[in-house]
């Protein structure tokens, strides 16, 4: 590898992927002499970031865009990290030197081993296999498949598989990463395979695979997601082996079938579509029978009286199924009818009335939300479906049914955002009405610790401008917490003592916390209260605060 084919990474690009602080702190990582290069190759680094532990970073450069992975816990959470910022500075400085060619352990590692005898290259590896579980799968697989045929091949395959699949006992969080590290080693050897002449084995194996994972997966910590990864892969590769081996498409369309509605991790959802070029018109038409007598054998569920949550589930994956010919076949009447089986919820209303407005059919679209709301009257209603009737009615020019629907929803269920729809639709006479519910509702309301019965009616006033009138009510009836501090906000200038009032009792809560974020929240809020009182008064408000917490030195920091 010759220098010209280095180029420098770009920084600017490098710091707005990775964020000033992040790219502040991988610069000192740098600069302190704690990156260990392994590798640089054209658009590509690799080190090691070593502080009080050391992490391995992975970076790749390609148009204009960063990629890649670091053994360390920002890199999980954030996608990007310090270490990485690191290792790119340190290769770019590799770069510029001139070194890049032969800088990194990895560089010597490789010049060392070009000069070794291939028998003593094979006691190498086959020494270090026997320490690593993962390489050993892997180099047995490969062996496997360069040396056996037919049966024995499936048999250390199959073998490899439960092997690596096996959960002995759970499997901690700390340890999910090497057990899924080992079937993706077992998976890198299948993909090996299959694009060649042993493609229909992998596509039984793929699928035993998953089948494997299925049942480990209940014993291993998936905090972070291993298994869904491992799924989805093994399933692409079960895909593009079956491209390669075009299995019978009838027994094909059979098992996928049976994947899709009966996996209980979704592995093959949308399978009829993804494999509809593999499967042919022979395939699909076994798919769309063996999904439409299921479908034929379910009643449908109609109304507040559900069916079990199987049979919801069974009617949901078989009515995508369906929903996928339908739409193949052009069949809009189809479409509308399987989303018109399962209407036990106000939910599904929604959707149906969604889909048959999306498709031009708005009095039908009008026709499905308003029945509905009907059949669902004495439930919570569901917001989504009484803003989408309304919205169908008002372009009706039904006006006051619209009001009417608003209204139901509202005695039921009252907020700030029907209110709001209200009033645009009633103007200051639904106001008034929407005043006079809420104060009659008080006297037989309780109050709970997050919730005062006052809260609402309080933020109307406040958007209405009714201030003095809120300030009568809270007064009367108490508020929440933060009801309390938005009319102190609106009242600053006309109140400010009231407003004081509550802001420091906002001030004691916050203190008593004992965290920082409350801290900081208290300290924000003491600044605030500078603003209405005089120099003096606040002074001694200072001090009294003080003498009160003085104990807690994170908060006295940030008060002087």
């Amino acid at each position: 590898m010759i220098e010209s084919e280095f180029s420098m990474f770009d920084q600017d690009v490098l710091r707005s992927f990775a964020g000033d602080k992040a790219f502040a702190r991988g610069q000192a990582y740098f600069r302190e002499g704690l990156v260990e290069l392994l590798s640089i190759e054209p658009n590509r680094v690799v080190a090691r970031v070593a502080r009080t532990k050391d992490y391995a970073a992975i970076v790749l450069w390609q148009d204009s865009s960063f990629d890649g992975e670091c053994t360390c816990p920002a890199f999980a959470r954030d996608g990007f990290c310090k270490h990485m910022v690191a290792a790119v500075l340190a290769a770019n400085a590799a770069i510029a030197c001139g070194t890049a060619d032969s800088v990194g352990v990895q560089t010597r590692i490789r010049t060392y081993l070009r000069g070794k005898d291939v028998d003593v290259l094979v006691a190498m590896i086959t020494d270090a296999a026997e320490r690593d579980p993962v390489l050993f799968r892997r180099l047995a697989i490969a062996a496997a498949a360069e040396s056996a045929h037919g049966e024995n091949l499936e048999v250390s395959l199959r073998e490899a598989v439960e092997e690596a699949c096996a959960a002995r006992g759970f499997i901690d969080y700390a340890r999910a990463g090497e057990w899924a590290a080992g079937v993706d080693a077992v998976l890198d050897a299948m993909t090996d395979l299959a694009s060649g002449d042993h493609a229909a084995l992998v596509v039984d194996l793929a699928d035993y695979t998953i089948t494997r994972i299925e049942r480990a997966i209940e014993n291993i910590d998936d905090s972070d997601g291993y298994c869904s990864d491992l799924f989805e892969r093994a399933q692409q590769l079960h895909f593009e082996a079956c491209q390669t081996a075009r299995p019978d498409p009838v027994a094909l369309a059979g098992k996928l079938y049976v994947r899709e509605t009966r996996g209980a991790y979704g592995t093959f959802l949308g399978a009829a579509e993804q494999y509809a070029d593999i499967l042919g018109e022979q395939g699909l038409d076994e798919y769309r029978r063996l999904a439409r007598e299921a479908w034929d054998k379910l009643p449908p569920s109609i109304g507040p009286v559900r069916g079990s949550s199987a049979h919801r589930y069974e009617l949901s994956r078989l009515a995508s199924i369906l929903d996928f010919f339908a739409e193949r076949d052009d069949d809009l009447h189809a479409r509308i009818a399987l989303r018109s089986k399962d209407l036990s919820s106000q939910w599904d209303y929604f959707r149906l009335a969604e889909f048959c407005l999306e498709q031009g059919l708005a009095d039908e679209a009008l026709r499905h939300a308003e029945e509905g709301l009907w059949l669902f009257e004495d439930e919570r209603p569901d917001e989504r479906l009484v803003n989408l009737a309304v919205d169908l009615l008002l372009k009706k020019g039904r006006s006051a049914d619209a009001q009417d629907q608003l209204w139901r929803a509202f005695r039921k269920a009252p907020n700030l955002d029907l209110y709001r729809r209200m009033r645009s639709l009633g103007g200051e006479e639904a106001t008034r009405q929407i005043l006079d519910h809420l104060r009659d509702g008080l006297a037989n309301a309780s109050a709970n610790r997050w919730y005062s019965p006052a809260d609402l009616l309080v933020r109307i006033m406040i958007e209405e401008g009714m201030f003095e009138a809120a300030r009568t009510i809270v007064r009367g009836h108490g508020a929440s917490r933060g009801v309390k501090e938005a009319l102190a906000l609106v009242s600053e200038g006309t109140h400010p003592q009231q407003a004081l009032a509550v802001y420091a009792e906002r001030v004691e809560e916050l203190v008593s916390a004992g965290n920082k974020h409350a801290y900081q929240q208290a300290a924000t809020m003491i600044g605030r209260m500078s603003t209405l009182q005089s120099s003096a008064e606040h002074g001694e408000y200072v001090i009294a605060v003080r003498q009160r917490h003085g104990r807690k030195r994170n908060f006295m920091k940030l008060l002087a």
